[in-house]
């Protein structure tokens, strides 16, 4: 998971408290939720956020994975409106295939952690700064969802990052020497074996998959935040990603702004 600001390890929580009053004006924008209610039309499709460079994760170590319960096999859905989905892809400017992903996790999270909280634009602003929605360097989401060119990043050997060795023999992210980030959501392999989910049901858990990663970000930050709907929790859920400041600012403006462009603000 992601580091656009700096590696640093989840549970440190040094600078946090510093850096609620900072965060906490672009978060009230967000925690309406828009989940799939009646969105209205927007007015004007606007620009995209400004693109961010890529940046490699650190090594978080799971919020109270060992507390959390293995999910279940993913249920049948009642689906998502397709014109809302239009509709929120052109506003937002957010790949279709990747809004969908995001909005099934969320959907599908609202059932299962109800005291959560979690609205799509949330995964939707940590998968804009990780990977451009899987569309950074060229690669691409398919109608599958997996990514393509596989999204991975550089070696997290301690020159730029934290340094984490190798961790999976190389069976992610093909580097049997140092660690790397893996697909759209950005996951370290050490934390995707503890929060891997399959979250389109197909019988397996791939972080290459939009689906599968954006179900398992969410399950994540249900755990670090507990009720996102509080201020303080979701820039804690948010910290527990990545703990920089400025990683925290810029999931905030995304995801602020995606809830203002899909609600026609």
């Amino acid at each position: 998971m992601g580091t656009r600001g700096g590696a640093r390890r989840a549970g440190a929580r040094g600078p946090l408290a510093a850096s609620v009053a900072a965060v906490l004006v672009g978060v009230a924008g967000i925690l309406a939720g828009l989940l799939f209610g009646a969105v209205p039309h927007p007015r004007d499709a606007p620009s995209a956020p400004p693109s961010h460079a890529p940046a490699e994760p650190a090594d978080e170590s799971a919020p109270g994975a060992a507390d959390e319960p293995a999910p279940g096999p993913a249920a049948a859905e009642p689906g998502i409106d397709p014109d809302w989905l239009t509709r929120t892809a052109a506003a937002t400017r957010i790949p279709r295939r990747a809004l969908l992903a995001y909005a099934e996790a969320a959907a599908r999270l609202s059932r299962e952690r109800p005291d959560c909280g979690l609205g799509w634009n949330t995964l939707a602003g940590i998968g804009f700064v990780e990977s451009e929605h899987g569309a950074i360097h060229g690669s691409r989401i398919g109608s599958d969802g997996v990514a393509s060119p596989a999204i991975v990043g550089i070696a997290l050997d301690g020159r730029a990052t934290q340094a984490i060795p190798d961790t999976d023999g190389g069976a992610l992210d093909g580097d049997a020497v140092w660690d790397r980030a893996v697909g759209p959501m950005q996951f370290i392999p050490s934390t995707w074996g503890t929060w891997r989910s399959d979250g389109d049901g197909d019988g397996r858990a791939d972080p290459h998959d939009i689906d599968d990663a954006a179900y398992s970000a969410g399950r994540y930050l249900c755990v670090a935040g507990h009720d996102l709907r509080q201020p303080e929790q979701w820039i804690r859920a948010i910290a527990a990603y990545n703990a920089a400041v400025d990683y925290n600012n810029r999931v905030a403006d995304a995801a602020g702004f995606y809830a203002r462009a899909s609600s026609g603000g």
